[in-house]
């Protein structure tokens, strides 16, 4: 796969987890990759190590935060043209127990937020007839998970904006697809498994592969999602579980 020369990409929740280990690997394929987080500590510390081309300790939930950011990328490499919605929040509480705060926060955080990236983003990606939406997704959007309801609403939107923006932006030449993980192992893997009713041993033998996927696996996914090899794929929710969507 040829180097991508002045592609220029923002990853979101690019701290740690999935969104550092994207950002990442875009950087040693030779995109001018941005991050952004809400801990600035955590953040500048992966910008150095990724060599990232820039840094944005920014909390996304704040009004005119998602156009500020995408105006400040471009201001500073000329084009926005690989949008990865990473940030997301987990909550795991049965339905009648979910905290009205925590609705606005995932309501914002995990639906609205992509939502006013891309719109954003899309401004600049048809000016240049080229673009990539990568949504990070889950697998409790695909087939549900009980006592997390709220999680799984916010998630499943982005079945609906991936097929109806991948219509909208083909013939722009822009892409948009979803990756839905089961279990990662990360830190907020960890963190909702010590929320849930079921010990880490439990969740893994639910899951056919008998292990947890890791970020780099997701990375390794949004890079080609990222590529003109991937050209020809838009509108489409890939689960990549270890086999736990299977059923």
């Amino acid at each position: 796969m040829k180097k991508q020369k002045n592609k220029t990409v923002l990853v979101t929740g690019a701290s740690r987890g999935i969104g550092r280990a994207a950002a990442s690997v875009l950087c040693r394929e030779g995109y001018n990759v941005f991050i952004c987080a809400r801990n600035r500590e955590f953040l500048e510390k992966t910008a150095e190590d990724i060599k990232a081309q820039g840094c944005f300790a920014i909390d996304l939930t704040t009004d005119g935060a998602c156009k500020k950011i995408i105006d400040e990328i471009v201001k500073s490499a000329g084009s926005i043209d690989i949008l990865v919605n990473n940030a997301g929040d987990y909550v795991y509480s049965p339905v009648e127990n979910t905290e009205d705060s925590d609705i606005d926060r995932l309501l914002n955080l995990n639906i609205k937020v992509p939502y006013l990236l891309s719109k954003y983003a899309v401004r600049y990606m048809k000016k240049n007839n080229w673009g990539r939406i990568i949504n990070i997704g889950s697998i409790s959007g695909v087939v549900g998970e009980a006592n997390a309801s709220l999680y799984s609403m916010t998630k499943s939107s982005f079945i609906g904006l991936t097929k109806a923006l991948g219509l909208e932006l083909a013939e722009y030449n822009i892409t948009v697809n979803t990756v839905n993980p089961g279990w990662v192992q990360t830190e907020l893997a960890h963190d909702a498994v010590e929320q849930s009713d079921f010990s880490y041993e439990e969740e893994l033998d639910m899951i056919p592969q008998k292990r947890f996927i890791q970020p780099d696996e997701i990375a390794q996914l949004v890079k080609y999602l990222a590529s003109d090899d991937a050209k020809g794929m838009t509108a489409q929710c890939i689960s990549l579980c270890a086999g736990l969507s299977a059923g």
